[in-house]
């Protein structure tokens, strides 16, 4: 119970703190955002007005302390590209972004598990080199080359999935996002693979797995319900740090295949200097990423008690 406290203690800092850096890195950006959206015709008082409208002539304290104040009423500000409320726009654009990072994660958990129970059942064996060896050259492509490179393949020279889009239906979404998910998948799954192929070896000589061999279990009971639960750990963990670059990832595939989603939101409004915008999405990303972070900790609190102290 008081590690449980002393994380959510934690929890609140760091929120405050990822507010704050998010409102500094927003309002020290270049750029005028009164001077964009009053046009390079507009006169000097017509962008003061906007200035006072928006509340950019204020003080940069009192800017902070007025969008703290608003983010504990749940407001995000309002966009001065689109002209709605913040929270308005995620509502609208989070969907393809949640279904993708969903798809990411489901292409890659079963190939992890499967891939580094091959590995470590003979380590240094022809199917360990050969996993290893790919894992390695896919983690050396960059995600935004690979993903134009599918695109090209697979979607514009052979046709066989959708380039753009998100889809109507749920298959037809599987469909449009196979190639965005598989793109992404294919730089996150070395990584975990290398965490859980390790944590399997190390596990498989711990006096637990001998002791269970003299009692009589069969190497499939040993794997499935001794060795595999007490290896996920830190995997897992690994897995909640690595949100943080799936995020950033969607980010990226969601403009190379026109993705109507959080990514393509955030690019748009980074060119148009909607401060609020960028401020709420960045929020949002950094908020989301310590909350799986902190729900993976929680997890792994009640996997392995040992942890908890």
């Amino acid at each position: 119970m008081k590690a449980l406290l002393r994380r959510i203690l934690q929890l609140i800092g760091v929120l405050f703190g990822i507010s704050a850096v998010t409102f500094l890195l927003v309002r020290l950006a270049p750029g005028d955002p009164a001077r964009i959206l009053a046009g390079e015709r507009a006169s000097a008082a017509t962008v003061e007005a906007i200035r006072h409208q928006y509340g950019f002539d204020q003080s940069l304290w009192d800017q902070f302390a007025y969008y703290c104040l608003r983010l504990l009423q749940g407001n995000m500000g309002w966009s001065l590209k689109y002209q709605r409320p913040v929270i308005q726009l995620i509502e609208q654009f989070i969907s393809p972004t949640l279904f993708l990072t969903a798809y990411v994660i489901c292409i890659s958990v079963p190939v992890v598990v499967v891939g580094a129970i091959a590995s470590a059942s003979k380590p240094r064996g022809f199917a360990d080199n050969a996993i290893r060896i790919v894992g390695v050259a896919s983690m050396t492509i960059p995600v935004f080359w690979l993903a134009i490179m599918l695109s090209r393949l697979f979607g514009i020279a052979l046709g066989w999935f959708p380039v753009s889009g998100y889809g109507d239906t749920f298959v037809d979404r599987l469909h449009h996002l196979f190639l965005p998910a598989f793109s992404m998948s294919l730089w996150l799954i070395p990584v975990l693979l290398q965490s859980l192929r390790a944590a399997l070896i190390e596990k498989a000589q711990a006096d637990f797995v001998t002791a269970a061999r003299a009692a009589g279990a069969s190497e499939r009971e040993i794997l499935w319900r001794t060795v595999l639960p007490n290896s996920v750990v830190p995997t897992l963990n690994l897995l909640g740090v690595m949100i943080a670059y799936v995020i950033a990832g969607t980010i990226i595939v969601e403009t190379v295949y026109a993705i109507p989603g959080l990514g393509t939101l955030m690019i748009s409004s980074l060119l148009g200097r909607d401060y609020y915008v960028v401020q709420g999405l960045t929020l949002l990303f950094a908020v989301s990423t310590v909350l799986v972070t902190f729900i993976i900790d929680i997890t792994t609190m009640m996997i392995d008690p040992r942890i908890r102290g």
